[in-house]
């Protein structure tokens, strides 16, 4: 190696990736790079667990750069004050039913159309002597579909009048097309046996891609079953709940009942460093950020006791010091980030599993530790470096983190002070900005991609959080034939071979990788492609694209956003294949110039803190000399 030469490696550990970047550092500050890696982080940054994480960063950094580990002169660390972000989510109001008063169901494959209003019976009692009034049957799951069509033609034969039927089983289709006459059937209802019989209730059902019209109105309930205004106005909410459905049953009980009300939320005190304010949860997360932007820089967030808002904070609070291993009266909430939402509830009273959206308030939550960890988990590093051969090793904390990242984010081509970076990660979104004097402040702000994902996963029932983050990266198709799929944005993409049987007619998530057969996903919901796909963009701009003007306006000069020449975002995120072009359509008006970074013109938007933490080093930064352990 030449005189004067050091091999140096810098190390930014973040909340849930370490990277590493290995270079040449000569004499006269010039840097040459040879090498990069990427790994999970280990343990909670800022700690001593973090050492495995950063060890196998290192060592694969030198592989890369075919360096060999006893030539290792300096580990340089980033020096940061550990960030960790916790999130909830609650309903704030919610629809009762009781005692089976609306079943809203929709059913895949029902038979049949129109409307049907009678008296519910069991499919045994159709046998016996026509009934006076029309009926509607049930048939339990353990009836053959052919044994069900011919016991209800028999009935009609007899004069009963069979006004609708509701199957246990998955068969109204195949009973349909036996009837001679046609009447509304709905099937799917695996709690068959708890459909109260002998009531008033009404079926509709109707046309392939059309919504029932009856059911969905609620003066139509009302002429269905002779309510008056006052019962109108209580049951409006089961009309409310059926739009859109395809088929829906209602079923009227004389004590039943249906009330939309308000949980008590409960409220949140922020505390600000020169007033606090009370807000009430159920306002929603506009009034919420309106007071958190008022009260701000937050010093501390507590919800009310014994209500919902009150258990989200004491959740995430405790969640953060079992993390960080801190009392938890030393756990202040330093941001908060507020989303309205809509999350399925399980409608009381149905029969087969009937959700209802209730509006709902997400919540994403920030703490800052009382100090930072970052010496001791060098003096680690160092120790166990010499252990595994690097006898002349040194590890020292090179820099803080926000100036880091700006300094590595000025070597994106085209790039110029003053200049705001964003780096978009897992539980938070930070911000530095450098103005034309080379002054830097930041931000950390709560809310980032595992929000996004929680959305995503919520929002459409998919209880799978696997395949919520699959939804939030991978663009989406539609399999309409076994030869060809329809992408979201309308074009069609053809195959030489068949597509897999279980992606047939089903919304599938594409990865980076193609269009290729391992690269399909079936998603097992029944929401089209349009609103999986716009849960997705809304989820990603409530998070995404408010927490990048939040950001923006608290670390712009003088909070005018026409000041700030070009904005680089960082971080995994960055690499989303449409989160950047929603935040630089935001920004656009402001004539920023926004878009992903390109760290050292080869890395893209990641390595910028370790590319960073080099050139400060290069430029006369951090020396080992007087940090050995």
């Amino acid at each position: 190696m030449p005189t004067g030469q050091r091999i140096v490696v810098g190390v930014d550990i973040g909340n849930s990736t370490t990277e590493a970047s290995v270079a040449r550092v000569d004499s006269d500050g010039s840097v040459h790079y040879i090498g990069v890696a990427l790994t999970h982080t280990t343990g909670i940054k800022g700690t001593v667990k973090n050492v495995d994480g950063v060890l196998k960063a290192v060592t694969r950094a030198l592989e890369d750069a075919r360096v060999a580990l006893s030539d290792l002169d300096v580990v340089l660390l980033n020096e940061a004050t550990p960030v960790i972000s916790g999130l909830a989510m609650e309903t704030i109001t919610e629809t009762i039913i009781t005692e089976s008063t609306m079943i809203g169901h929709d059913p895949r494959t029902p038979g049949g159309r129109g409307l049907g209003v009678g008296v519910i019976v069991d499919f045994a009692s159709l046998p016996e002597p026509a009934a006076a009034e029309p009926v509607i049957v049930l048939v339990p799951k353990g009836i053959d579909f052919e044994d069900a069509a011919a016991g209800i033609e028999a009935a009609v034969g007899r004069g009963v009048e069979v006004a609708a039927a509701i199957l246990g089983n998955d068969d109204a289709v195949l009973v349909s097309n036996r009837l001679s006459t046609r009447i509304p059937i709905i099937d799917e209802v695996s709690r068959i046996d708890a459909v109260p019989r002998g009531m008033l209730a009404a079926v509709e059902v109707a046309a392939p891609g059309q919504s029932i019209r009856t059911l969905s109105n609620a003066y139509g309930l009302a002429t269905i079953f002779g309510l008056d205004a006052d019962q109108t106005r209580v049951v409006s909410p089961v009309a409310r709940a059926l739009t859109g459905n395809r088929s829906a049953v209602v079923v009227r009980t004389p004590s039943g009942d249906v009330a939309d009300r308000a949980i008590p939320a409960g409220s949140l005190e922020l505390t600000g460093p020169n007033r606090a304010v009370s807000v009430d949860v159920s306002r929603g997360a506009g009034d919420i950020m309106a007071e958190v932007e008022r009260v701000g820089p937050l010093i501390d967030v507590i919800g009310e006791s014994g209500t919902n808002a009150g258990g989200m904070i004491a959740n995430v609070r405790q969640n953060m010091a079992d993390l960080s291993k801190h009392e938890i009266r030393d756990v202040k909430i330093t941001d908060l980030l507020a989303i309205d939402t809509r999350v399925p509830q399980e409608v009381r009273g149905g029969v087969a599993g009937e959700v209802a959206l209730e509006n709902a308030v997400a919540l994403a939550a920030m703490v800052r530790t009382r100090e930072s960890g970052m010496q001791a988990v060098a003096d680690a590093i160092a120790e166990r470096l010499r252990i595994a051969g690097a006898e002349r090793v040194s590890a020292v904390v090179g820099g803080v983190e926000a100036e880091m990242a700006v300094r590595g984010a000025l070597t994106t081509p085209g790039t110029d002070r003053p200049l705001v970076v964003l780096d978009m990660g897992g539980g938070s979104t930070d911000a530095a900005v450098i103005g034309t004097d080379g002054a830097i402040d930041a931000i950390h702000l709560a809310g980032a991609g595992d929000l996004v994902t929680k959305l995503i996963d919520t929002e459409l029932g998919l209880e799978n959080r696997e395949l919520a983050e699959e939804i939030k990266r991978c663009p989406l198709g539609k399999a309409e034939s076994f030869f060809h799929i329809r992408l979201e944005n309308g074009t069609a993409q053809f195959f030489e071979t068949p597509l897999p049987p279980t992606a047939f007619a089903r919304v599938v998530t594409l990865s980076d990788r193609g269009a290729g057969d391992a690269s399909m996903n079936p998603i097992p919901t029944r929401h089209s492609l349009d609103q999986i796909r716009d849960v997705r963009r809304t989820a990603k701009e409530r998070v995404f694209v408010v927490n990048a003007l939040r950001a923006l306006r608290s670390i712009a000069p003088a909070a005018d956003l026409r000041r700030i020449g070009f904005v680089v975002l960082l971080g995994g995120c960055a690499l989303d294949f449409e989160i950047p072009q929603l935040i630089a359509d935001a920004v656009a008006p402001y004539g920023i110039v926004c878009g992903t970074g390109n760290v050292r013109g080869t890395e893209g938007p990641r390595n910028a803190v370790a590319s960073g933490l080099v050139e400060s080093f290069a430029s006369g930064g951090p020396r080992p000399d007087e940090h050995r352990a």
